[in-house]
């Protein structure tokens, strides 16, 4: 235990304080076991870091752990905590469940046998709550974290914290509220950077590196979490891989399932299964035409990347301008909102508004005779009327 604690107290000592996520302020850290989960390098770690940090006493009340350590090759996690908890723990974080074997079964244990033990723990998007063996969804408060939105970005490159606002301020009074923003900083000087390279808190680190990190991502997804969550086929994933490549070069990608399915040597059903798995991953976002009902072995209306970074990170030439505004779109808005595929107009928010995406030029000639119809347009920095900055989309988180 006390290599445990070394160990911790120097990851706390070393994390930073001066960019902290939105998502701090929206956890209710009170429960006593919250989940946080996430694809690789959103910032999970981070934030639980930060979050001991600043909320909590740095003493032996407090402990994180990271399930990738050898030390647990020879020791349980319930053992953990039951020497936490005599020696005064109450605070326990635990990092990367995924890869600890029966991790549902020993923390359902854990939350019963210990009920003055606070737990939060992280682990990949495709962490299952439900339907591990232990059921953990009647115990655990879940929280899904992502990237950074636009506004965070522009929080972290340049120290200006903007309000989040609310879909339907924006789409009334998105005028005024550009003209604010603007009179502070030029949005559309920071939103190619952002859309290239400013969805991963790790962007800071070695920029000349970023898109190389990215494809470890992506690899490692493929390559680890896949199999070991989903028991995907590992012979299926180089194929899979040169699926995103697909859809990253696409103008926004409507599947042929037929012939996908038959180029990637799977059947239909299982193919489609793979799509929702990526998915599920947050290497890829699939758009239905109604959300009521989606089924894992529903074909999905169009396909595209999780965030526009993954694109330049696996066809940095042959990018579809269009592909890269929707995605944006369909990443920044679709994290707090239901978005549909519709046939008049890109995206259906909420079963209410239609939103047309393209730029500066795109007109309301598709759209004209839809009620709560507007035009997301790239490359303005103020809108007219329905016609709005496609990077104020981008303040919403």
């Amino acid at each position: 235990m006390e290599t445990l604690y070394e160990k911790s107290f120097k990851k706390i000592e070393s994390t930073s304080l001066d960019f902290v996520r939105g998502m701090m302020e929206h956890i209710h850290w009170d429960a006593r076991l919250i989940v946080i989960k996430g694809a690789r390098g959103v910032g999970k770690t981070t934030l639980m870091l930060q979050r001991i940090k600043k909320f909590l006493p740095i003493n032996h009340t407090v402990l994180y752990v990271s399930l990738d350590n050898i030390w647990f090759a020879q020791n349980s996690l319930s053992q953990i905590a039951d020497d936490f908890v005599k020696s005064g723990g109450k605070f326990l974080f635990l990092d990367e469940v995924h890869k600890y074997p029966d991790w549902s079964v020993e923390l359902k244990n854990m939350y019963d046998d210990h009920p003055e033990l606070h737990i939060v723990f992280t682990g990949s998007s495709m962490l299952e709550i439900l339907n591990g063996r232990a059921d953990l969804s009647r115990r655990a408060v879940t929280y899904h974290m992502q990237g950074l939105s636009f506004r965070e970005f522009l929080h972290l490159v340049k120290g200006i914290k903007f309000p989040v606002l609310k879909l339907e301020e924006l789409l009334e009074n998105h005028l005024p509220i550009a003209r604010q923003i603007a009179s502070q900083i030029k949005p559309l000087e920071y939103f190619q950077e952002y859309v290239k390279t400013g969805y991963f808190p790790f962007f800071q680190e070695v920029p000349v590196l970023y898109h190389l990190r990215l494809e470890e991502v992506i690899n490692m997804t493929l390559e680890i979490e896949l199999p070991l969550l989903r028991k995907v086929g590992v012979a299926y994933v180089p194929r899979l891989k040169q699926l995103l490549q697909i859809i990253s070069e696409s103008v926004p990608f409507i599947p042929n399932v037929s012939k996908l399915s038959e180029k990637i040597g799977l059947n239909r059903n299982t193919f489609i299964t793979y799509l929702y798995f990526l998915q599920e991953a947050h290497l890829t976002r699939n758009l239905f035409k109604d959300n009521k009902g989606v089924t894992q072995l529903q074909k999905p209306n169009k396909i595209y990347l999780e965030n526009t970074n993954f694109q330049f990170a696996l066809s940095p030439k042959n990018t579809n301008v269009g592909n890269l505004r929707e995605t944006f779109f369909l990443n920044q808005v679709g994290y707090l909102h239901a978005l549909e595929y519709v046939d008049q107009g890109d995206f259906r928010i909420d079963e209410k508004f239609i939103v047309e995406v393209g730029g500066e030029a795109k007109t309301r000639k598709q759209i004209q005779d839809l009620p709560h119809s507007y035009i997301a347009a790239d490359k303005i920095e103020f809108g007219v009327r329905t016609k709005i900055p496609l990077w104020l989309f981008g303040f919403l988180y």
